[in-house]
């Protein structure tokens, strides 16, 4: 325990050197690919909501969504994999790594060639992430808009839409704050098969490797940070909630 309050974790099994360095080198690949990914999912799913609250006739897009959260994360990332980067239908995307391989590539060229590599990973992640936000938030602003003060909004002058966006926005995304908490430590867990599937150096794929070699101490390591995370996230998400919602905030003594 000492050594842990120092950040020391302890030594691999199989590569003997220390784990902290393991999970360093691994989260400059994992972290910036699951913020990405956490922050796309909060971009697209909330104009995707009010756009759904606002409209009836959107029956296709929730099959769509449906059809998404049904798929695990495995399979979204193969079929992925199998069309886009495969030379028998649409070789557009690299088929794995980060282009790292690559020895004479320079520093350069392998900055522009990183968003070459991370979209299909970033896609599946957004994919299987997308739906749960999404339905929560519109039948959150379908209830919000039936409400007293969205229709007095609308009998002074606003239209639905202006009305949602202005007054009816915050108070549907109270109960959406704890999802999209949740968002980034739930992308962690699904890198691990996100960077299996597409060779990606990264916490999955070091996590992997050390379950098949039984290496406990970065086994733990990386349990260990996934814990951390999502414990950091669920204080964001009741500081998010007090910020939303007034009534929720303690007078000061």
């Amino acid at each position: 325990m000492s050594d842990l309050l120092r950040g020391n974790l302890g030594y691999s099994y199989s590569t003997e050197e220390p784990v902290t360095d393991s999970l360093t080198r691994a989260l400059l690949v994992t972290v910036p690919l699951t913020c990405l990914a956490a922050l796309l999912i909060v971009g697209i799913s909330i104009p995707l909501g009010v756009w759904l609250a606002l409209r009836t006739s959107s029956h296709w897009i929730y099959t769509v969504l449906y059809a998404l959260d049904a798929l695990p994360l495995f399979m979204v990332a193969l079929l992925l994999l199998l069309l886009l980067a495969n030379p028998d239908y649409f070789a557009l995307f690299p088929a794995f790594g980060l282009g790292y391989e690559e020895e004479a590539a320079s520093e350069v060229s392998l900055i522009l060639q990183y968003p070459l590599f991370a979209v299909l990973p970033l896609t599946s992640l957004i994919l299987s992430g997308i739906t749960e936000p999404t339905l929560q938030l519109a039948d959150s602003l379908r209830h919000e808009s039936s409400l007293d003060y969205i229709l007095t909004a609308q009998a002074k002058g606003l239209t639905r839409k202006q009305a949602i966006w202005r007054h009816g926005l915050r108070n549907a995304l109270l109960p959406t704050i704890t999802l999209f908490t949740e968002l980034f430590p739930n992308l962690l867990a699904g890198a691990v098969t996100v960077e299996f599937i597409f060779a990606l150096p990264g916490l999955g794929q070091l996590l992997a490797d050390a379950a098949a070699a039984r290496d406990y101490p970065t086994l733990l390591g990386g349990v260990l940070f996934v814990l951390i995370v999502r414990q950091f996230m669920l204080s964001l998400a009741d500081w998010l909630y007090q910020l939303a919602d007034p009534r929720l905030r303690t007078a000061n003594p």
